[in-house]
């Protein structure tokens, strides 16, 4: 069972971090991890060159109640989760109605948990294997199960914090076919700063759920700490992370993730004192009214963000790691915006989240629109 194997390599990841030095959260215990080539990509990060048209929406879904994960199967069909339901539906590009394939079992809605994050195996052609990260009645955790198979999912990481907020909830195979998950602070402000505490964190876990080789530290499943909420994950065409970070107050972010960087929650919020080189700044920050930004996706050299509170889509020029001026899209036009991806034909697709009990309801919601990429 994955909690008494977590407890098992949280003891030896103490132990290595008597070893380190005084800053242990930017000591690297080993290389990082080496990312292959987009050619050498297993597919479930894949950044279509053709930027998406955003002035051709489709719409391929509606009516849907709180719209969370959304990953794509081989065929170019996607799979979402909503959120309050536990239902997965299978969403054709063409449109059509959508239609339930599984419901995930012991999903305790709440807050903001539930059904969150989804993820399509790199390898499905051969396991079958979806993965979801979700609130149950005592944590959240990470399973995997297969549509056809209705027996009891497989816990492959368990025992993250939940609360009524900051559960994060995002999930992604990286370029690397490791499988990431951005983690929140479950109110718990000080859990961030915890190198042996999941919450606040982006962790990096083997397709069976264990910490990936080449973690920051030996035996670990943590990547990354100092974050609050991270509901968005996206890698370039060179294998670089960005996650986006939902603020307290003042400042959302998006970060450049490198392995074993602290990103200074609760220290700092947004740009701040680095404390001598502990704490990384984020690329990008926004108010927290025109962002609190979930989602996220790159398609070419631009990294779009979907935005609840700022009910619309940022999209961010990014050069070599380096951020350019954002710009806003569908400002008010749609509403709270959660969830923003890449299809694997270079389309568009965006989820909003209105009937998540702090939008303003239009008809039809919630829905996903598909733009297409450019010829």
């Amino acid at each position: 069972m994955r909690t008494a194997k977590y407890v098992a390599t949280l003891a030896l990841a103490a132990a290595a971090l008597v070893a380190c030095s005084e800053e242990p959260e930017e000591s690297v215990a080993q290389p990082a991890p080496t990312v292959p080539t987009p050619t050498e990509s297993r597919g479930a990060t894949s950044t279509p060159g053709a930027a998406p048209d955003l002035n051709a929406p489709q719409q391929v879904a509606s009516g849907l109640d709180v719209p969370w994960g959304l990953a794509f199967l081989p065929d170019g069909d996607a799979l979402v989760a909503e959120r309050e339901t536990a239902r997965i539906l299978r969403v054709s590009p063409g449109g059509g109605r959508a239609r339930q394939v599984y419901e995930v079992p012991g999903v305790d809605p709440g807050g903001e948990g539930g059904l969150l994050g989804l993820a399509v195996s790199p390898n499905y052609a051969t396991d079958q294997y979806v993965y979801a990260y979700f609130t149950a009645e005592s944590d959240n955790r990470v399973v995997r199960f297969k549509l056809d198979d209705q027996s009891r999912p497989e816990v492959i990481f368990d025992g993250i914090s939940k609360a009524s907020n900051h559960n994060g909830g995002r999930i992604a195979f990286g370029p690397d076919g490791m499988l990431y998950a951005g983690t929140g602070d479950a109110a718990e402000r000080d859990s961030s700063q915890d190198p042996d505490d999941p919450n606040g964190k982006i962790l990096r876990l083997t397709p069976d759920g264990d910490p990936a080789p080449g973690n920051p530290r030996p035996n670990s499943p943590i990547y990354s700490l100092g974050h609050r909420n991270v509901q968005g994950l996206a890698w370039d065409a060179d294998g670089r992370l960005f996650a986006t970070e939902f603020g307290q107050n003042r400042l959302d972010e998006v970060n450049l993730i490198q392995p074993g960087r602290n990103y200074g929650w609760p220290e700092v919020e947004g740009e701040g004192d680095t404390d001598g080189g502990r704490y990384t700044n984020p690329i990008v920050t926004w108010s927290t009214d025109e962002a609190s930004p979930s989602g996220a996706a790159i398609a070419g050299n631009t990294l779009y963000v979907a935005a609840l509170r700022g009910e619309r889509l940022w999209a961010v020029p990014l050069t070599a790691g380096r951020a350019g001026e954002p710009r806003a899209f569908f400002v008010n036009r749609y509403g709270r915006l959660r969830t923003v991806a890449v299809a694997p034909d270079g389309a568009l697709w965006l989820a909003t989240s209105n009937r998540d009990g702090r939008g303003d309801v239009r008809a039809g919601d919630d829905r996903i629109l598909r733009h297409p990429a450019q010829e």
